[in-house]
């Protein structure tokens, strides 16, 4: 595996891929890697010939400079998990290289942006925009693969292939979870052991709403009942539940009212301090 440090490089190796007809797939990583990575990365692999993960903690797409700040960074183990998966080249480019001047594009992201995610942190999806486009301009790949546990970013980054003509195929793929059913995530290592017991409750509360549908509740009150659920849990602080239709991102009303891509319910979830988010479809 090359490590790969500037925008230039990383241009050289992916042109000379294309032009010997080789498929590109691409992983965007914020690093501290783990399982749920992995199988974003086993996944790219499968499908193509050559594989690239970029390692980049995005700035401008966090509103809050403390979370920035402490966001895990461990290139060490990450590359070794990289090489272990075969992957051809780790992009880790310093924040100077991928922003040489400041990026004040603002994106028309519509409906998908402004709900949920979008509505609590102004300003992220834009940061989200910003690297991704900038990651899909400079690598060019055939295919770039995303974690469903990020629902409504996948939504964002479709709407942001769409404004940008970007000729490629977004992969979704499923969430990755611990034994007792904690979405992975690169958070998780900020818990305390304490809140490490609890976090597991958002996922156990998430399966039970799928009950109240099944008796005959509406989004609304299945919405409004999970939320309670959370915080009634001592240590757990529920940010928002929302049930919303699963390509608009927008809410629904009534189970019918979804499109042909069905309703999903999405949780952002404060747990001793920590910010975690979660999903389930219906």
């Amino acid at each position: 595996m090359e490590i790969i440090r500037t925008v230039k490089r990383l241009g050289e190796v992916t042109d000379t891929a294309r032009d010997a007809g080789k498929s590109i797939g691409l992983v965007p990583t914020m690093g501290a890697l783990h399982a749920g990575h992995r199988s974003l990365v086993e996944r790219a692999r499968a499908d193509n010939d050559i594989v690239v993960v970029s390692v980049f903690v995005n700035p401008t797409q966090f509103n809050n400079p403390d979370d920035l700040r402490t966001y895990p960074r461990t290139e060490e183990a990450d590359c070794r998990m990289l090489e272990d998966c075969g992957v051809d080249y780790a992009f880790i480019p310093s924040v100077d290289e991928i922003y040489p001047e400041t990026d004040t594009r603002v994106f028309d992201l519509g409906p998908v942006a402004e709900v949920m995610e979008g509505a609590m942190r102004p300003g992220h999806f834009n940061g989200v925009a910003q690297i991704v486009s900038k990651l899909f301009a400079m690598a060019r790949p055939t295919r770039a693969y995303f974690g469903e546990k990020d629902f409504q970013q996948i939504a964002v980054i479709r709407r942001m292939v769409e404004i940008e003509g970007f000729d490629l195929e977004i992969v979704p793929c499923p969430i990755v979870r611990e034994a007792d059913g904690l979405a992975l995530s690169s958070r998780n290592v900020r818990l305390s052991p304490e809140a490490r017991q609890i976090a597991p409750k958002i996922r156990e509360i998430l399966l039970s709403s799928l009950d109240l549908k099944a008796h005959g509740a509406s989004p609304l009150e299945v919405a409004a009942a999970t939320e309670a659920a959370i915080n009634d849990v001592e240590g757990l602080d529920a940010e928002y539940f929302q049930i919303v239709d699963a390509k608009t991102m927008q809410p629904v009303n009534s189970w019918a009212e979804a499109g042909e891509h069905g309703s999903v319910g999405c949780a952002t979830v404060y747990c001793g301090g920590v910010r975690l988010i979660d999903n389930i479809r219906y």
